[in-house]
Parts: structure tokens; C-alpha cells; sequence
């Protein structure tokens, strides 16, 4: 059931779009927004965008930044590209694994940090990467990492 937040949030951004199905990442992010997370009952956001349920299921399984179950409170994006690797994903990956004491598509058990692959960040000329968040973190060292993780904790 969407709040009437998300469904005053979802009306506005519709009216960018000549078609509302058009709409429908962005819907799904509000909701995210809104609960860190977007369940599997997505019937309301679809029936707002004129879809079906699996139309619109379709597409927030397809899109990585769609969570699809909860995840921490911060988000950690490792990127893993060709670049990224050669760089030294292998060790910064190994680095936040070992730091936070899970697997790649885990969460600390506080709740604080799901840490995730991603295939890239864009970020080639400042290789290895991560995002936090929303913020791109690049050069990275063990004792950047250590250095960021403080930040967010």
C-alpha cells in the first residue's frame, strides 16, 4: 500500500511523462527512496502507471538499483569492471569483505552496510571504485576504505 507521500511524489514525476508507464524507474525509486527497499507488492505503483503487476516486476528486477529485499542503511557498490579489477578489485573487495565481516549481496548484521557488485561505475581514470550511497569513492586503498567506512558508521 503506497502512503500518500509516495503517491503524491509518484503523481508529480508522471507529469514529465506523455506516457505513465514511462515513469515506471522512477516510481520504483520514490518508493525505494521512501523504504529503502521496494517489496514484492508492487500492485499499486502498477496499477498508477497503467501496468501489470509483472510488467512492472519485470523491470525492477531487470534494474540493479532496484533492492529488492532490505539492505543496510548505507549501500556499498564495488565496482568489479575490467578496470576496476586490474587495479585491484581482487584485494579491495577481499579488504571490505573481511572489515565488515560479510559476502558480496550480504548485510552487516547492525544493519549498516550491504555490499554489492556492480559492473561499472564509471569511474575507469580513478580505478578501483566503489559508491557509497550516492557518493563515488575512487583510488582506493585498504586505508581509504577503512577511512570511509568510519565516516558512514
Amino acid at each position: 500500500m503506497l502512503t500518500e507521500e509516495e503517491k503524491e511524489e509518484i503523481q508529480q514525476e508522471l507529469k514529465e511523462y506523455t506516457k505513465k508507464r514511462a515513469a515506471c524507474i522512477e516510481a520504483l525509486k520514490i518508493v525505494q527512496r521512501h523504504r529503502g527497499w521496494v517489496s514484492d507488492e508492487i500492485g499499486d505503483i502498477a496499477k498508477m502507471l497503467d501496468m501489470t503487476p509483472d510488467e512492472l516486476d519485470n523491470v525492477a528486477t531487470f534494474y540493479s538499483l532496484i533492492f529488492r529485499k532490505p539492505v543496510g542503511k548505507h549501500v556499498i557498490l564495488i565496482c568489479d569492471s575490467i578496470s576496476c579489477w586490474i587495479t585491484g578489485y581482487d584485494l579491495m573487495r577481499e579488504h571490505l569483505k573481511e572489515r565488515l565481516g560479510i559476502g558480496l549481496g550480504e548485510t552487516t548484521e547492525d544493519g549498516q552496510f550491504t555490499l554489492l557488485p556492480t559492473a561499472c561505475l564509471g569511474a575507469c581514470d580513478r580505478a578501483p571504485a566503489m559508491m557509497i550511497d550516492d557518493v563515488l569513492h575512487g583510488n582506493l586503498t585498504p586505508e581509504k576504505i577503512d577511512e570511509l567506512l568510519e565516516q558512514y558508521r
